[in-house]
């Protein structure tokens, strides 16, 4: 951990060496002639970001390219905040019955994260109260990706049905406690895979975050029969609580398992969808291994229901499944119709506020040079869930990441120079 402080140190002062070396050198990196998306700021149009000392020092049109130590072409190219995955499982470990808990279900962030843009995830619900400590020296203190919590209310977290099952795991009080002694880290709370038709674990959580301050995060199980999404909406939530894997549950009428918010006999919305989002519920994507159908999607999307977050619900199972990564869950919701724009501030500035972290998600002046650059390709893709296959014509690639003012992933070298001088190291 010192090794990796101190060769973070050592790039700022090398950077810090080539500015002085170079009497222009008034940015450390500047991202010039891209066409920024910033929602929180209005932008929407081809302007230039410098960087210096890790933050946002500008965003304007035409910034001299003698003024910075690199410069990025990005001409013909997208500049965005850093994209918040909102709902990830990175707690890996070798507790091989754990599963998403120190086991081996869950992924080492990094290299899953800045080939994608994403700069900040939310792991959703992989440790508890009695766990988390555990999850932040193994992996949040590692990682140079932000990693940010929703605390599992069950105290093991996703440690498999012999934990998330039992209710005598479920401790509103310890969980609250947990969440503000790490409140830097915390950020809500998770409900997850309960298959009781009990509304007992949701009022926990419920409880715990009001305690902590926090909204909660709802994944339900297989109740039998299900328990009703109307009740969980405009009863249980609160305006800012989430509702993850929103575009799943059954594609048939059967009362088990989980409830859909597109009625399969109307292929219409059902009204109290409608009535929860103005509530404030918040409709997360939380695509997953099998989370998602393009019969409960696609519909939504055709009526002008957009999610509010895309997220990934990245795990060892979905990484290399229909899911793949962010880049693919946000080309398939433009395949669908959500407008490209759209796409990106439920990538960007919509998870930041969910989570109430405002001072992400965007490009101002001041704020943490979180940065990607993308190319929008166009051509003839597919897209695939499973419940079956649709056809885009644009797909999203990344070419740069950037955390905290760092060059962190890099496709095709689009940066001039591509190392610094030996001499300026």
């Amino acid at each position: 951990m010192k090794k990796y402080y101190f060769l973070i140190a050592l790039s700022f002062l090398l950077l810090n060496n080539a500015k002085s070396q170079n009497p222009q050198g008034q940015y450390d990196v500047l991202i010039k002639g891209g066409h920024v998306i910033d929602a929180k700021n209005n932008i929407d149009a081809v302007m230039d970001v410098a960087i210096d000392e890790g933050k946002i020092a500008a965003v304007s049109a035409n910034i001299d390219p003698q003024s910075a130590v690199q410069v990025v072409d990005a001409k013909g190219l997208y500049v965005t905040p850093g994209l918040i995955d909102l709902h990830v499982h990175f707690f890996w470990g070798t507790d091989l019955e754990g599963q998403y808990r120190n086991g081996p279900n869950g992924l080492q962030p990094d290299g899953y994260t800045f080939p994608s843009g994403v700069t900040t995830v939310v792991d959703a619900g992989s440790s508890g109260w009695k766990s988390f400590e555990t999850f932040k020296k193994q992996t949040i203190d590692r990682a140079q990706t932000r990693v940010l919590a929703m605390l599992n209310i069950v105290g093991e977290g996703m440690a498999g049905g012999k934990y998330e099952q039992d209710k005598g795991q479920m401790d509103p009080q310890k969980t609250a406690e947990m969440a503000a002694k790490y409140s830097d880290y915390i950020v809500g709370v998770k409900l997850a895979h309960f298959n009781g038709h009990d509304w007992d674990p949701t009022d926990w959580a419920i409880e715990a975050g009001k305690k902590a301050g926090i909204p909660i995060m709802v994944d339900f199980g297989s109740a039998k029969p299900y328990l009703s999404l109307e009740t969980l909406f405009m009863e249980k939530f609160r305006p800012g609580d989430i509702y993850t894997h929103c575009f799943g549950g059954s594609s048939s009428t059967s009362p088990d398992g989980r409830e859909s918010i597109v009625d399969v006999t109307t292929n219409q919305l059902k009204p109290y969808v409608f009535e929860a989002r103005k509530k404030g519920v918040i409709f997360d994507v939380g695509f997953g291994g099998s989370s998602f159908l393009f019969a409960q999607g696609q519909p939504a999307i055709k009526s002008g229901f957009y999610p509010n977050t895309i997220s990934t619900d990245i795990h060892i199972s979905s990484m290399n499944n229909a899911m793949k990564n962010m880049n693919n869950i946000m080309s398939l919701f433009m395949a669908m119709g959500m407008p490209f724009k759209d796409v990106i501030v439920a990538s960007t500035w919509h998870p930041a506020q969910a989570i109430h972290r405002e001072e992400l998600g965007n490009l101002s002046v001041g704020a943490e040079a979180d940065v990607a650059v993308f190319r929008l390709r166009e051509g003839d893709f597919g897209f695939w869930a499973r419940d079956g296959r649709i056809a885009g014509d644009k797909r999203l690639e990344t070419e740069m990441t950037i955390r905290g003012g760092r060059i962190v992933y890099n496709l095709n070298g689009l940066v001039e120079p591509i190392n610094l001088p030996r001499a300026q190291r």
